[in-house]
């Protein structure tokens, strides 16, 4: 901007000069006539100031490459820099990072799942003067470039992984990408500073079914541990029962019994284990010692066990007809 302004004042100043120039021709022709040729050489530099700058001024995050004669000369920057007009030519090149917007991308997975992937790409041109001459003599536009191999690289890497793969390793795709792209533009003189997937878009039918798997892996293993609990549980009534001698067993089995007698029913229905039962005592009698004692003590139980079962059968019966009498005398009333 300020080299613009330079510009017009320069032109502005030679416009002055001729104005006063055809003053002086007016006032002083004999004296024009015999100095022609440097008043020619005036309007031609005139014309030049113009037409081409000369003078750029370059802030610090700007550079520019000079080509004399078509070939690269040098490189101004930053500050004021001189330009030969006609002979001299520059392209600006500019240091600070660029942000890429890439488009979002289709892409289909290798198991045949069609993502839609939203990356952002930030690059610079190195400072020294070789990077900032080969991002103008290497590339026709390294910002486009960049962009459409980038485009290419998430199609290549994003198309070789699983779905769950891709949804994992965000980071390992993002530092496989920028590696691929520091390979390609190592002579553009450019530096990837990073490479960044902002989203995955996975279709919303894949989605639910990949929630329900995982519904369905959770219960599977809620019901395995249901099971084990259970198991564990089998293991410690059989290692407590395997330590009960017979009597313990006896006398848990009848309390059962109990239990069951004890119930609204006023019937007693026995098991079939008794007839085992039953069985064991008439062995039993034909021993003699231990066998014998076994057999009285089950013995007495049992009819301690029958006597009380039957005594509380009769009082809820008696029970229970004495309500009905009640009733039907109340009814009569």
């Amino acid at each position: 901007m300020a080299a613009q302004n330079f510009k017009y004042l320069v032109f502005f100043t030679l416009l002055a000069v001729l104005i006063g120039s055809i003053y002086f021709v007016i006032v002083f022709q004999d004296f024009i006539i015999t100095n022609l040729i440097w008043i020619g050489l005036l309007a031609v530099f005139t014309f030049i100031v113009y037409k081409y700058d000369f003078i750029l001024q370059l802030v610090d995050y700007e550079r520019a490459v000079i080509y004399r004669f078509g070939k690269v000369h040098h490189v101004g920057g930053p500050g004021w820099t001189w330009i030969w007009p006609i002979v001299e030519k520059y392209a600006l090149v500019d240091l600070r990072i660029k942000t890429l917007d890439v488009p979002k991308q289709h892409v289909v997975t290798k198991d045949g799942v069609e993502v839609t992937i939203d990356a952002i790409v930030y690059l610079k041109v190195k400072k020294d003067n070789q990077s900032v001459v080969n991002s103008v003599i290497e590339v026709e536009d390294y910002v486009k470039a960049s962009q459409l191999f980038v485009i290419s690289s998430l199609r290549d890497v994003i198309g070789s992984m699983m779905l769950s793969d891709v949804i994992a390793n965000i980071e390992v795709i993002n530092a496989q990408i920028k590696e691929n792209l520091a390979g390609i533009s190592k002579n553009w003189g450019i530096i990837c500073d990073s490479i960044e997937i902002r989203d995955v878009e996975i279709p919303d039918v894949v989605l639910n079914a990949m929630h329900e798997q995982k519904a369905a892996v959770q219960q599977k293993l809620a019901r395995m541990e249901k099971a084990l609990a259970q198991k564990a549980e089998i293991d410690a009534v059989r290692e407590a029962a395997a330590s009960l001698d017979e009597k313990a067993l006896a006398y848990y089995y009848i309390k059962a019994i109990e239990n069951m007698a004890n119930s609204k029913g006023s019937k007693v229905f026995f098991p079939s284990e008794f007839t085992q039962l039953a069985s064991s005592f008439a062995n039993s009698t034909t021993n003699s010692g231990k066998n014998a004692n076994k057999v009285e003590y089950y013995k007495t139980l049992l009819k301690d066990y029958v006597d009380s079962s039957v005594k509380k059968a009769g009082l809820r019966n008696s029970h229970s007809s004495n309500k009905k009498s009640i009733k039907k005398s109340k009814k009569k009333d």
